[in-house]
């Protein structure tokens, strides 16, 4: 059984910093591309975050150099360090895993609220 959970979401002020960790079961964690994605009221889920097996990473132009994703193959974790945060931030967060052609998991989420 494929479990994604993810953790350290919480309320924070504007220009705070925030550290979220997904812990991943079930797969080979390691062959897997992983993100983070948001999701805000009314709006689309969007990706605020990726890495590779590779450790290739990629960032929209609203997170970069804000944001900083990271993992950890013997902890099959992922991480999102969310820096200089902005009420616009204020979403719930998913992790992601993912592999060309196979089915792709997700977590359950996690809320960040950025508000004084």
């Amino acid at each position: 059984q494929v479990q994604l959970v993810e953790s350290g979401g919480g309320l924070v002020q504007p220009g705070g910093s925030l550290r979220l960790s997904c812990a991943t079961s079930g797969i080979i964690f390691s062959i897997y591309d992983m993100g983070w994605y948001r999701q805000a009221p009314g709006k689309q889920r969007e990706l605020v975050a990726h890495i590779t097996s590779g450790l290739t990473t990629n960032y929209p132009d609203s997170v970069k150099g804000r944001f900083t994703i990271s993992r950890d193959n013997a902890k099959k974790t992922i991480y999102l360090q969310m820096n200089s945060l902005k009420p616009e931030d204020t979403a719930v967060y998913y992790c992601n895993a993912r592999r060309p052609g196979r089915t792709e998991y997700w977590g359950q989420g996690t809320q960040v609220t950025v508000s004084s």
